[in-house]
C-alpha cells in the first residue's frame, strides 16, 4: 500500500476541526483504500457503507433512525452522490450532535464528480463539512514509497496501474478504467451526452496535451457546437480527469493570453488514450514534451496546497511562464518545465518573471541535482520542488 499524504489531513480535520469532510476524487484513486484505513483504528470504532451496494442503500431506507444510531462512530458513506438527499439528514444529524457538545468526527463522505457534490454539500451542509481532493499519487507519495519518478510519469498515479506486475498490465488496467468511465459514469452523471463523441474528445485532449482549448476548432472537427463542447469539457472537470488551467490575468500593462490551457490529469491516461506502454513508447512519441509538463504541474499543484492558485502567464509578445502560484491576489513563484538533463533558461521566461515581479523562479528538469542559473533562476528536480512547496504550506 502508499501512503498518503492527504490521510494525515483527513484525520486532522475530523480530529479537530469539523463535524464531516467530503473527500473527491475519481474512481480507483484510492479514496475507498484510504477511507477504510482511517476508519480501521478510529476510537470508537466506524461504520462504512458503500452506495453502490443494494444492501448498504437498504440500510439507509431509514436514513435518519439508522445514523443517529451511530452516535460516536466514524460513518464513512461511499458514493454519496447517488443518495443526494442524504446531505439533508446529515444536516439535521450534525446539528443535533453539537447542540449535544459532540463537534467533530461524525462523516466521511466519499464521491467522484466534485461540482454537483460540491453544490449539494454547500447548500444542505454549509459550515458543517470540509472539502477535500484526493489526486492520483504525486512525487511525494510516490518516493516515499520507493516509485521513482520514471515510472511514476509513464503509468500516472492510479495505485493499481502504478503498481501494476508489468508495463503491459498497467496499460490494461488503464484501458479497462477509461471503458469503465464512458460506458459506467458519463450516463450515470450526463446521461445526454453521447459516450462516444466524449472518448474522441478525451483523446484528442490526450494528442494536443497543454495546448489552448481552441473552442471553435475542436467543435468543428467533432462536428458538435462550441457550447457542447464546453459541456463535455466541463465534465470531464468535474471527474476531476481534465484540469482547465486558466492564465494569470492581472493588470501588468501587456496584452495577455486569456485562453485556458487543458491538461489530461493523469499522465499515464494520457499515455494510455495514445496506446503508449513504455518508458521508449512515451519518448518516441510528440507528446512526451507536453505529457511531461502535465505530469510536472499535476505534482507541484497537489504539493502547493489549496492555498495557493495555480497560472500560466502568456503574453501576446511571446513572453511565458509555464506555471505561476500566487497567494492572496500576488504571484510568489515562477515555474519553467524542461525535459532535459541540460536545462537553460530562455529570454522569454525571464521578461515573464520581470513582468510578475516574481523572484523565486525555478525550471524543474529531470534531474536530482540542483544549481544556479542565469538571471536568479535555479534548476531543481521535481521531487525537490514539490517538498519545498509542502513544507510551506
Amino acid at each position: 500500500m502508499i501512503a498518503r499524504n492527504v490521510e494525515n489531513l483527513v484525520r486532522s480535520r475530523l480530529g479537530s476541526v469539523v463535524p464531516a469532510v467530503v473527500l473527491l476524487g475519481p474512481r480507483q484513486v484510492g479514496k475507498t483504500t484510504l477511507a477504510k484505513k482511517i476508519a480501521s483504528d478510529w476510537p470508537g470504532g466506524a461504520v462504512y457503507l458503500d452506495m453502490e451496494r443494494p444492501a448498504d442503500r437498504r440500510r439507509l431506507d431509514d436514513a435518519d433512525a439508522y445514523l443517529r444510531a451511530q452516535t460516536g462512530k466514524l460513518v464513512v458513506i461511499d458514493e454519496i452522490q447517488r443518495l443526494p438527499g442524504l446531505f439533508e439528514i446529515l444536516r439535521g444529524i450534525i446539528d443535533d450532535r453539537r447542540a449535544a457538545g459532540e463537534r467533530f468526527g461524525h462523516f466521511l463522505l466519499l464521491g467522484s464528480a466534485a461540482l454537483e457534490l460540491i453544490r449539494q454539500s454547500s447548500e444542505s451542509l454549509a459550515g458543517r463539512v470540509a472539502t477535500m481532493e484526493i489526486s492520483p499519487v504525486d512525487i511525494l507519495d510516490a518516493e516515499s514509497s520507493g516509485i521513482d519518478a520514471q515510472t511514476l510519469w509513464v503509468r500516472g498515479g492510479f495505485p493499481e496501474s502504478l503498481l501494476a506486475a508489468t508495463d503491459t498490465a498497467s496499460l490494461d488496467w488503464r484501458r479497462d478504467f477509461i471503458r469503465s468511465y464512458l460506458e459506467r459514469d458519463v450516463p450515470m452523471f450526463a446521461p445526454r451526452i453521447p459516450t462516444e463523441t466524449l472518448g474522441r474528445r478525451w483523446l484528442m485532449l490526450a494528442h494536443q496535451q497543454g495546448a489552448l482549448l481552441n473552442q471553435a476548432r475542436l467543435a468543428g472537427s467533432l462536428g458538435i457546437g462550441a457550447s457542447t463542447l464546453t459541456r463535455y469539457v466541463d465534465l470531464l472537470v468535474d471527474l476531476q480527469l481534465v484540469r482547465r488551467l486558466l492564465p494569470w490575468s492581472a493588470n501588468v500593462g501587456k496584452r495577455l493570453t486569456k485562453t485556458p490551457k487543458v491538461y489530461v490529469r493523469d499522465s499515464g491516461i494520457v499515455h494510455a488514450l495514445l496506446e503508449l506502454a513504455t518508458w521508449n513508447d512515451v519518448l518516441g512519441h510528440p507528446v512526451a514534451g507536453t505529457s511531461y509538463e502535465g505530469f510536472v504541474i499535476e505534482s507541484l499543484i497537489q504539493a502547493a496546497g489549496p492555498q495557493r492558485k495555480a497560472y500560466f502567464y502568456r503574453t501576446h509578445d511571446g513572453a511565458e511562464v509555464d506555471l505561476v502560484f500566487e497567494r492572496g491576489g500576488t504571484p510568489e513563484l515562477a515555474i519553467e518545465i524542461k525535459r532535459s538533463s541540460a536545462p537553460s533558461v530562455e529570454r522569454s521566461f525571464t521578461v515573464a518573471c520581470e513582468d510578475l515581479g516574481v523572484k523565486d523562479r525555478f525550471v524543474v528538469y529531470p534531474g536530482a541535482e540542483a544549481f544556479p542559473l542565469r538571471q536568479g533562476a535555479q534548476a531543481i528536480g521535481l521531487g525537490a520542488l514539490a517538498a519545498k512547496l509542502r513544507a510551506a504550506t
